[in-house]
């Protein structure tokens, strides 16, 4: 126990609270900016059995934040490499490295399997599939998101209120770390914040982490946090599906053209724009399904057909496999 002597000195933790990260499980999806600080942390501080799950390739772009892999890394997947990394700092610890994407057809059963799941995917279907899950199940999400010098990190679901009750609607628009640009100790510094937020949730420790949110604006040099433990979940919330949850009978659009999704996610999808949706004389008896690759044009869309009178709506996020 002596890797973990100055952790256990402290009273909040000692020789019982070391136990109880040993024995617990955490699912980290995301192996990136956030996702490797968040992982070094939590195999540092001894949590005995770790997910790490990222379907991406370390890239050279990743290096300058992306701190736990080398240039030995380029080209494996994120996830067997932020594995092996894990094991050569701590040989004890039981990590498992799955190399996929997550999507809501996957999540109730790997979230099952958890104690905690910390959201480390830097992307909005993932982030709501996950606060879903865990609402559904009374797990804790820990989530966070960065861009440039901003971002943000807070404790959701678990007996709180989740990441749509304060976060009810997408933005009308994202940037990306690709388009935007990203400063590597920014998402450094809300990637461990995330990781002592999920050892103080694993600890039990208070006050808890659960309905507080840390918000973070270095370009300014501010950061700011508050409780929301009494948010409100959304009455009518948009659900993100799986292509595998599509039916026969549902109406499915995808809203990218040939050039940006040359496959389309289902035998009977049409590609219709946002702008022509309207007009398009969709059904309103089946459920009609909308499809882009982060769900944020879905979510844009839906909210049209909302307005429009429509009811029965679902979002695919398909990422870069549609």
């Amino acid at each position: 126990m002596s890797r973990y002597a100055r952790q256990m000195i402290l009273p909040e933790v000692g020789a019982e609270g070391q136990e109880r990260l040993a024995s617990a499980h955490v699912l980290v999806v995301g192996a990136g900016g956030l996702g490797c600080p968040v992982l070094q942390y939590l195999g540092g501080a001894g949590v005995g059995r770790i997910t790490v799950m990222d379907g991406d390739l370390v890239e050279e772009s990743n290096l300058h934040r992306q701190v736990l892999y080398s240039m030995a890394d380029l080209g494996r997947p994120k996830a067997e490499a932020a594995r092996q990394h894990l094991l050569a700092a701590n040989p004890a610890l039981h990590i498992s490295a799955l190399v996929q994407a997550l999507d809501a057809a996957k999540a109730p059963a790997i979230v099952a399997g958890a104690d905690l799941v910390v959201d480390a995917a830097d992307s909005f279907g993932v982030s709501y599939i996950l606060s879903d899950e865990c609402l559904r199940q009374g797990k804790t999400l820990i989530s966070a998101s960065a861009l440039g010098q901003s971002g943000y990190a807070g404790g959701f679901c678990g007996g709180g209120p989740s990441l749509r009750a304060v976060f009810p609607d997408l933005p009308a628009q994202a940037a990306t770390c690709a388009t935007a640009g990203v400063m590597g100790p920014a998402v450094g510094m809300i990637g461990a914040l995330q990781a002592q937020l999920a050892l103080k949730a694993l600890l039990n420790h208070q006050p808890s982490p659960r309905g507080q949110l840390f918000i973070f604006r270095l370009q300014d040099l501010q950061v700011s946090s508050f409780r929301f433990d009494g948010a409100e979940e959304p009455e009518e919330a948009l659900p993100f599906i799986a292509a595998s949850h599509i039916g026969p009978e549902d109406t499915v659009i995808e809203l990218r053209d040939a050039a940006e999704a040359p496959r389309l996610p289902a035998p009977q999808a049409r590609r219709i724009s946002r702008a022509d949706l309207l007009a398009a004389g969709l059904p309103r008896k089946a459920r009609i399904v909308l499809c882009c690759r982060t769900g944020l044009r879905a979510w844009g869309a839906a909210q049209d057909l909302r307005q429009a009178g429509y009811i029965d709506l679902a979002l695919l996020a398909a990422g870069d496999s549609a």
